[in-house]
Order: structure tokens, then sequence, then C-alpha cells
């Protein structure tokens, strides 16, 4: 037994023996194993958009690794090199490091960056008009894409576009515009004014000799500009941000706003409606076939266009026109002081004329900015709508009381006890004794008193005809022939005559029949 116990430790002090030699021979043959003292040596993973490239000693290097194959990179290349780099950093403590050559790092991080480049073709340029940006291959598509926009506009090439620089920008920006096709050089470098027109006496003509004196005119396309500012600068972009030219032109003169509505309130006017909603008065008319001026009767719930679509890039162009049209005279109005401003009559039924006529046309897109008549003659002449309106502003109503719950509304219901009416002729507020009751409207007291089943009441004739009825009060505050103004206390509330608990009656009256006061009030 003592043998084989002397053999076994023999064996295993020369394996012990054996191993130390193999340890001390691989640090001598691998100098990149590098032990660490006393397991005090940090080594440094250094990782690049998520993958590791090796490890250093110290941190320092890493970045100035990254920057030389990013230049190695770049002078490889025609197109400008663009990448994400993210250059992470961690730090530990191991007994034995591999660490890694540069050279070997730099090979690595060329991968990974080449790996995760930004694929970019030639520069491309980006033609901005507003909000609205779109792209393009080259320069040539600038221009390809912005005589589309105005081809739809012309028949032939009177205009074509250019591209200069633009005058107002400190960096390096183009802007477009057009110019004549058959004027001079030094003329087509000229940049167009956002919003203006190129001015001169040339033009194509189109010969129309239709009478005597129209004749003289030279018919046709007169201007053809961008009415909105263009601005063109390059940038490099990747293939899936570019267009091509003829869905860019639809793009920047396609409508990017949708038409709005808005629903007439009770009380509105147009020129309320045309201030709340930032519509300019003759535009809110226009835009509305329903509306003849701006003193046109418009409804509750009636449904208004207070928006028109509008493209982002406007084509303005110039036309001098011959054209012959039945043509509507101007409304003639007369104004009646004595009648309310939603009151009127026609005195006189328009009658359609007949006109031939020269003009010069100012259009934004199709749209009719301006029309200046050259040369009229009125082949017979029209005769004018007679409107006959009043100008005094209607009295308005409100609510008689603070507060208070509808009991009863109007029109037919059970009667609320016997001898009670089924037809309910206004509408019951339920609220307690005594509380203040206003004139809903300034006018001359006709009653104030005990008015049987509606215990005491005041009724009150307004200026408009209208007359406003108050029962079942606890006490009247006016006396007959009483002149009131609106929101004056008249009465205080209460629960006399046919009731069935405290409330207000208020009843309105126009011509002697009952209404619904809820549908009068402001």
């Amino acid at each position: 037994m003592s043998y084989f116990t002397k053999y076994h430790r023999r064996i295993k002090v020369t394996n012990l023996k054996t191993a130390a030699l193999i340890l001390i021979i691989a640090l001598f043959l691998l100098p990149s194993f590098t032990p660490a003292s006393n397991g005090e040596e940090t080594v440094f993973e250094i990782m690049l958009n998520g993958d590791s490239v090796g490890r250093l000693r110290s941190p320092e290097p890493a970045g100035r690794l990254l920057g030389e194959v990013r230049r190695e990179l770049a002078q490889g290349q025609e197109d400008p090199f663009f990448v994400d780099a993210d250059l992470f950093i961690e730090g530990r403590k191991d007994m034995f490091a591999h660490f890694t050559d540069e050279s070997e790092m730099k090979e690595q991080m060329k991968a990974i960056l080449l790996r995760d480049q930004t694929v970019t073709d030639h520069p491309a340029y980006s033609v901005k008009v507003g909000q609205t940006m779109v792209s393009v291959r080259d320069l040539s598509s600038v221009t390809d894409m912005m005589q589309k926009t105005v081809d739809t506009y012309q028949t032939g090439k009177e205009f074509v576009v250019e591209l200069s620089s633009d005058t107002d920008r400190q960096i390096n920006v183009l802007t477009a515009q057009t110019v004549q096709s058959d004027v001079a050089d030094e003329l087509k470098k000229t940049v167009l004014a956002a919003g203006s027109g190129l001015e001169t006496d040339t033009s194509k003509v189109q010969d129309m000799a239709v009478g005597e004196g129209f004749e003289a005119f030279d018919y046709g396309l007169k201007n053809l500009y961008f009415a909105n500012k263009v601005e063109v600068a390059e940038a490099y972009l990747s293939e899936d941000q570019l267009t091509d030219p003829a869905t860019g032109a639809d793009i920047l003169t396609h409508p990017a706003q949708e038409q709005k509505i808005y629903e007439v309130q009770a009380g509105d006017t147009l020129s309320e409606i045309a201030i709340n909603t930032e519509t300019p008065l003759e535009t809110l008319i226009a835009l509305n076939e329903s509306l003849e001026d701006e003193n046109s009767t418009i409804r509750d719930g009636q449904e208004l266009i207070i928006t028109s679509p509008v493209p982002p890039l406007s084509i303005g162009r110039e036309e001098e026109l011959y054209y012959e049209e039945n043509y509507e005279a101007e409304i003639e109005y007369i104004y009646n002081d004595n009648w309310y401003t939603n009151e009127k009559e026609v005195r006189q039924a328009p009658s359609a004329g007949h006109r031939k006529v020269a003009a010069k046309k100012v259009f934004w897109n199709d749209k009719e900015m301006e029309t200046e008549i050259l040369m009229e003659e009125v082949t017979y002449p029209a005769v004018a709508k007679v409107v006959e309106v009043g100008t005094k502003v209607p009295p308005t109503y409100i609510r008689p009381i603070y507060g208070g719950r509808l009991s009863s509304g109007f029109g037919r219901r059970k009667a609320p006890k016997k001898g009670a009416s089924t037809y309910h002729k206004g509408v019951d507020l339920a609220t307690p004794v005594g509380t203040a009751v206003m004139a809903s409207c300034g006018g001359v007291v006709e009653k104030a008193g005990w008015g049987s089943g509606y215990g005491y009441v005041v009724y009150i004739n307004h200026a408009d005809g209208r007359q406003t009825r108050y029962g079942h009060l606890s006490k009247v505050l006016v006396k007959p022939g009483e002149k009131v103004s609106q929101g004056q206390k008249i009465a205080l509330s209460g629960n006399t005559g046919r009731s069935t608990g405290p409330h207000l009656h208020f009843e309105m009256r126009i011509g002697g029949n009952p209404v619904n006061p809820l549908e009068y009030l402001n």
C-alpha cells in the first residue's frame, strides 16, 4: 500500500512542475497575454456601434484610432461618407488580458463602419416652399420640376424657369424664377421678387380682330411667376428621400389644406363670423354661393365654407383676354332707418345684360384675383337688383333670471293640474320665491298686476313688435307705461295664480302668437 502512495505523490508533483513550466513558456512566447500585478491592472474593452473591436491597456488610443479610420474611409470614396459611430469604453480588472494590436483594431473598426454607413448617391437638391420641402437628384431635375408647375398655365414655352443665387441669403442658396424665353440674356438673370412679375413690353401675341377698337390689344399671356418664395439648397440624401420631377411638381401644386365648415349659431352675423374665423368678409362671401353680399340673411344651423384649399406653391399669371358675357349689375340698396338690419325687401328684380370685353385678369392658380376692364361694349344693359334694407340694430333678448331649472317646456304637454292648459304658451323656470326677475329686453310696460291664471304678471312691449310676459310673480316692481331697459329688475318670482310650485312663467309673442322664447335668447 505504501508503494502506491509514494507513486501517486510523485506523479502529482511531476504534473504540477510540468504545468508551471508550460505557463512560463507561454508568457514568454505569447507577449499579448500580460499578467496583472496582484490582479490590479485595468483592461479596457472597446465597443463600436455595440460590437467589440478589442481590448487596450489605456482608453486614450481608441478615439484616435476611430478618427484615423474615418479619414481613410472618406478619402477612398467620391461621395461624402456618413455613418453613426457610437464609441463605448468599459474598464475592468483582469488577471490575464489579451490586448489587441492597433492595426487589428483599426481593421475591426473599418469593417463595422462600412457595414453601418449611410448609403448616399450624388449630392441632391431640396426645394423649399413655405413649410413644404421636395428633394430631387440634381439641378436639372429642379428646373424640370419647377417648369412643370408653370407649364400647366401656358400653351407653349413663353416663360421658362431659371435658377440663380438668392441675394437675400448669406449661405449658398438658389432661387427659382420665371423669365420670358425671348428676352435678352441679362434680363433672364433678373431674380423676380416673390409675388411680383417681370415687367416687360414684349410678349407672345395672339392676333384677334373681333371688332373696331378691340384689335388694338395684344391678347394672351403677359406674365407668369411664382407667387411664393422658392429656395433651392444642396443636400446629401438617401435614395428613398428623392422624388422624380413630375411627382415633386404635383406635391408643390396640390392643395395642402382641406376646406373647413362653420355652423351658424343663433345670433351670429356675417361680420362676426368673419372676425371670429379670421376669414375676410369678401372671401367668406366669395366662397359661399348662398351669400350675395354682406347683408345676406343667414340662419341658425346653416353651414358656411370659411377656408379654401391652398397649395404650397401658387402660380401667378396675368392675361389680356377678349370675351363676351352676360353680366349682372351691382345690387342697389335703399336704406330704411325705421327697419332693423334683419329686415329687407326686393323692390326691383334683376335682369342680366350682355357685353363685349377686353380685360386684363390676374390669376393665382385657377382663382381669379383681379379684373381690369380695358374696353367694354354693352350689347344691352343689365337691370340692377334693388333691395330695401333696414339700418337699425335689432334688439336682443336675455334670460330673465339667473339660474332656474326648466320645469316645463314650450308647446304640447299634459296639464299639470286641473284647469291648466294642455298647450304651454311659454316656458317654466323653477326658482325659489323672491328671485329677481329682469326684463329680457328693453321696452314699455303694457300690463303690471293681477293676471288671473298667471297670478301677478308683467307684460312688456318691445321695439321690434314682440312682447314678453312674466307670470306667477310674488311682487311687481314696475307700472304700466313705464320704460324699462334690458336687465332691469321688474319683479320678484313667486307662486301666485294657477301654479304647482314656485317658478317663473316666461313667454314671448310675435304678432300676437306665442313662440318658444328660448330660441330667441342670446
